[in-house]
């Protein structure tokens, strides 16, 4: 993964430097329920922010050139170092009616999921790094957008930053990840994946495939809920006498999540030695090599890029057979 870095644009952003000063050191953040989020506005009162691990770089903009038959909402595409990209103005995507429409002069590239995109924002402001467990998923529409908001957190001057959805933007962009054919799996009515995503678009297309696969599933929104849950189970399973791999074969995680992260969820379900026979599967749109790293070091026994039903699919199949 490149560190992507801020371009200097004078006063207003003079001194932001690198904004990933060293892979290696993001490294670290591995099991320490924290992520770091990039601040940026949108010409509203409301502060945004972004894990930075999806930010590949930010730069000046650039002349956004019309296509036809993009999708609604993509304002056009750029050429940036010789690729061409879609670029979307945030603010109208997520239909923010109180944004002051300023020149959006900044653009955000993202890296995600296998996908770039543009994102046209006001200004960006500053990393600031947060407990994942102060990281709570919003309850309420609280804001124009909120289907598109992931989570919400609090700064130490009171201020909420609602973090934004990027699986939700690229799917409402773009169409939701389609699932094709895919072979069941014998007698997999007889198994179970146990999966958490804290998106909703992912837990749709995860819940379809092992559908397809035949397989039964349960499923947790964050992960705090899924070690709850994943605890009632393994206790249960203890007061029966039965194994706990007789329910579930199989336990697939995301990275980021609100309230607890994936990797503090590995963590814990490597220390528990009612888990043993399970292995634990990571399914991020965060695929660079930092992250991978940050999977090995807290125990994940396989790291796949979100989303690829094929590659997802071929993974879990010898683990489910």
């Amino acid at each position: 993964m490149t560190a992507p870095s801020f371009v200097n644009k004078g006063s207003s952003q003079e001194n932001h430097g690198t904004l990933l000063d060293a892979v290696d050191a993001r490294t670290k953040l591995a099991g320490s329920n924290m992520m770091e989020i990039l601040l940026f506005s949108l010409g509203t009162e409301e502060r945004f922010g972004i894990n930075v691990f999806k930010v590949r770089e930010v730069t000046n903009a650039m002349k956004v050139t019309k296509t036809p038959n993009m999708p609604e909402g993509v304002a056009g595409i750029v050429s940036l170092r010789g690729h061409i990209i879609p670029v979307l103005d945030l603010a109208n995507f997520m239909q923010l009616e109180n944004a002051v429409h300023h020149d959006r002069d900044t653009m955000m590239v993202t890296e995600y999921s296998r996908h770039t995109l543009g994102f046209m924002v006001e200004k960006v402001d500053r990393i600031i790094r947060v407990d994942w467990d102060r990281v709570y998923a919003p309850e309420n529409n609280l804001s124009n957008g909120s289907s598109m908001i992931t989570a919400i957190t609090e700064l130490a001057d009171g201020q909420l930053v609602s973090i934004v959805d990027v699986e939700q933007v690229l799917s409402n962009a773009f169409g939701e990840d389609v699932v094709g054919a895919v072979a069941k799996i014998e007698r997999g009515h007889e198994l179970c994946v146990f999966f958490v995503d804290d998106s909703s678009v992912a837990r749709k297309t995860i819940g379809e495939l092992l559908d397809k696969m035949g397989v039964k599933s349960l499923r947790a929104n964050n992960g705090r809920e899924a070690w709850e849950r994943l605890q009632g189970l393994a206790d249960g399973a203890m007061h029966s006498g039965k194994p706990l791999h007789d329910q579930i074969q199989v336990i697939l995680v995301d990275a980021e999540m609100p309230e607890m992260d994936g990797y503090v969820l590995t963590q814990h379900i490597k220390s528990d030695g009612r888990f043993n026979d399970i292995p634990v599967v990571m399914h991020s749109s965060l695929s660079s090599q930092a992250n991978r790293s940050m999977g090995r070091q807290v125990g994940v026994d396989y790291y796949v890029a979100k989303f690829d039903a094929s590659m997802l699919s071929e993974t879990l199949r010898p683990l489910l057979t």
